[in-house]
């Protein structure tokens, strides 16, 4: 359970509650998950919040292939809860810094927003470049990793 050692047991369901998911659900062939690296503060990611939303969504409907995981550069709790609640995925809890810590450097993350896509089942790395791809790619029928 590769992604369960990387993100850890569970991941955060809601802004502002205790609700989580397994973070072994999300994990099969075939499926992909989405590091999303974000915060409230960046404009450009309050721009790219909503193209990810609307990807996300699309691809939501027409199959349980893709998830994203929010990884918050926030420095509040508050500011947080404020900018997930937006968002329809799931996130590494806030209180959880050592793991952002540690995604962060594991993928050299060094701006925001990054989107960082992986195979569910072994968590390895797709693309860097998750964000050019959704801004890039037209909305089809597949993923464009796929």
């Amino acid at each position: 359970m590769a992604l369960v050692q990387l993100l850890g047991e569970t991941l955060q369901k809601k802004a502002g509650e205790d609700e989580t998911v397994q973070t072994s659900t999300l994990t099969g062939e075939g499926r992909y998950v989405g590091l999303y690296f974000s915060a409230h503060w960046c404009p450009p990611c309050r721009k790219f919040t909503p193209v990810l939303i609307d990807f996300y969504n699309d691809f939501k409907e027409r199959g349980d292939n893709f998830e994203v995981v929010f990884v918050s550069s926030d420095q509040d709790q508050g500011r947080f809860d404020g900018y997930f609640g937006s968002m329809p995925w799931l996130a590494l809890p806030h209180s959880n810094r050592e793991k952002k810590a540690e995604l962060s450097e594991k993928y050299g993350v060094d701006g925001i927003p990054t989107l960082i896509i992986l195979k569910a089942d072994t968590a390895e790395v797709v693309t860097k470049d998750g964000r050019g791809d959704v801004t890039k790619g037209p909305k089809g029928q597949k993923l464009p990793w796929e």
